[in-house]
């Protein structure tokens, strides 16, 4: 069968077709979401949560829905910046390269987060290149509609900036530990980072629940994928953690975290 989206069908991981003849896209039979789902992804995030429902349909009225396929580029940079995008399914890596042609990952975004801000407020090109991490489902907000929108909401505008001061905090710090600090440092924050947002138990430890290639990794800590592939084996001999079919099992996490204490 060939894969592309129709607008009535959902995930169906076995393969069963739920409604009518099913469509599907890279792999996946996806739905276009109910309002009240994409209500609940905007949210989920800081940006929204304090609107309330009739505002929230007022955003999603003036937006349009784009679908891309895992490792798809949604824009790179110096692109002209005409909207800002809420991911409701899926994730985005926002990365830049540096002089020297090494990729480095700035930011992943989650449902209910947004990302192309600074675009939509400045006008002008793209500051770093967004590429899907899965199938990803996102909602774009064109600047023509959304700047009169946040000029009559001064609060919105706030927490944007609020978001975008968050952001900026997050990669000064990021630069700065580069900068700094060795890899096992590095890579051990990041996985502790990830722990937090996406670990869940399981009979070993604490199961990243984020499917990562060692390619992702090395972008995230600004190192070769060798360098991160030997720490990571170096690690998993110690006992500290276990790869496990391209996921990260933390055995003893509170070790990681001693690495960062004595930096």
């Amino acid at each position: 069968m060939s894969s592309y989206w129709h607008a009535d069908y959902g995930p169906v991981p076995d393969g069963r077709i739920v409604r009518g003849l099913g469509l599907k896209f890279g792999g996946l039979y996806v739905a276009k979401l109910e309002s009240g789902v994409k209500r609940a992804a905007l949210l989920a995030s800081p940006l929204f949560e304090a609107m309330q429902p009739a505002e929230i349909d007022t955003v999603l009225q003036m937006a349009t829905e784009r679908r891309v396929r895992r490792g798809q580029t949604i824009f790179q940079k110096g692109e002209d910046g005409t909207s800002m995008m809420a991911v409701l399914q899926g994730r985005v890596r926002i990365s830049a390269v540096s002089l020297e042609g090494k990729e480095v990952t700035l930011n992943v975004i989650n449902p209910g987060d947004v990302f192309g801000e600074i675009a939509l407020l400045d006008g002008k090109p793209r500051s770093a290149d967004a590429v899907a991490v899965d199938d990803t489902l996102v909602l774009v907000l064109e600047r023509r509609v959304v700047l009169p929108f946040l000029k009559a909401n001064p609060d919105l505008l706030l927490r944007l900036l609020a978001v975008m001061c968050d952001r900026l905090r997050r990669t000064s710090v990021a630069l700065e530990e580069i900068a700094l600090f060795e890899l096992p440092v590095r890579l051990a924050r990041v996985l502790g980072q990830l722990a937090d947002d996406y670990g869940r138990p399981s009979a070993l430890g604490t199961r990243i629940d984020f499917k990562l290639s060692q390619r992702d990794l090395s972008t995230l800590v600004a190192s070769s994928r060798e360098s991160v592939n030997k720490q990571l084996r170096a690690w998993q001999k110690d006992g500290l953690l276990e790869l496990d079919g391209g996921y990260i099992v933390l055995r003893r996490p509170a070790e990681l975290k001693g690495i960062l204490a004595i930096r």
